[in-house]
């Protein structure tokens, strides 16, 4: 895998696998922010009436934290961990959009510490609208 941005193969460098992916591409990565895109497919599993559903927008919030640390752990040359979702609050969903359309996610490392990560998220449709923002706490399980 090259690390020259953007990187359209995630696959390894987070832990969901299809149908369960809800990010398509890294954009930009920095040790304090993360940048990515998803293309959202009809055939999507929070697709209804060609409309993506909000627990799909949470998804996608958090797959592009995971993303972070994926990546983060690529550059170290270590395998990427599992993580799960400790907390959200602030969330806020003020569009949702259709198929086809291509979202791109921000993350801001707020603070990290022993494997616990706060971020605030912003997710922006294709027209540049803030669709969807929301404060996350997300844990690394640690690897056995």
């Amino acid at each position: 895998m090259s690390n020259l941005l953007p990187i359209q193969d995630i696959s390894s460098l987070i832990p969901q696998k299809v149908p369960f992916v809800m990010v398509d591409t890294l954009l930009e990565f920095s040790s304090e922010n993360i940048k990515s895109s998803f293309t959202i497919k009809e055939t999507n599993l929070f697709v209804e009436k060609d409309t993506f559903l909000e627990p799909g927008l949470i998804e996608n919030m958090a797959q592009t934290v995971a993303l972070h640390t994926g990546y983060d752990f690529f550059l170290k040359g270590e395998q990427a961990p599992t993580g799960y979702i400790g907390s959200i609050k602030k969330a806020e969903v003020f569009k949702l959009p259709k198929c086809n359309e291509v979202i791109k996610t921000e993350a801001k490392i707020l603070h990290e510490f022993m494997g616990v990560t706060m971020v605030e998220t912003i997710v922006r449709n294709s027209r540049k609208e803030i669709i969807a923002q929301a404060q996350m706490k997300t844990v690394i399980v640690e690897n056995a």
